[in-house]
């Protein structure tokens, strides 16, 4: 048998489930349309006008997002070394707490700099 008919299948079989639930949908969803559901917003906040390129959003909101990847990234190596911790030996160990280390280092001096505050 070929390795590949399985993924075949199942991919057919998601597709299948998509396309199926949208027609359904289709059809027995609620069709009651009004004013406030057309519009942009339904949270009862009116909207700003913007610029046409986009609003200009603060350069720390993308140093918040980019230090929560990188700590969440370097967060997921402890995971396998978890899985594999009985087999690494002391040199498991003694990697692991360098990576800690690193960790704590970058976080403490993120924290010195002010950037987890949010003003």
């Amino acid at each position: 048998m070929n390795v590949a008919w399985p993924i075949v299948g199942l991919g057919g079989l998601a597709a299948a489930f998509a396309i199926f639930s949208v027609v359904l949908a289709t059809f027995t969803g609620p069709k009651r349309f009004n004013r406030a559901k057309a519009a942009a917003y339904e949270c009862g906040i009116e909207p700003t006008p913007q610029p046409f390129g986009g609003g200009r959003f603060p350069v720390k909101y993308y140093l918040t997002a980019m230090l929560f990847i990188i700590f969440d990234i370097e967060i997921v190596f402890l995971y396998p070394w978890a899985v594999a911790f009985d087999q690494l030996g002391l040199f498991g160990i003694l990697a692991m707490l360098l990576f800690l280390f690193n960790l704590i280092v970058a976080y403490a001096y993120d924290w010195r700099r002010g950037g987890l505050q949010w003003d």
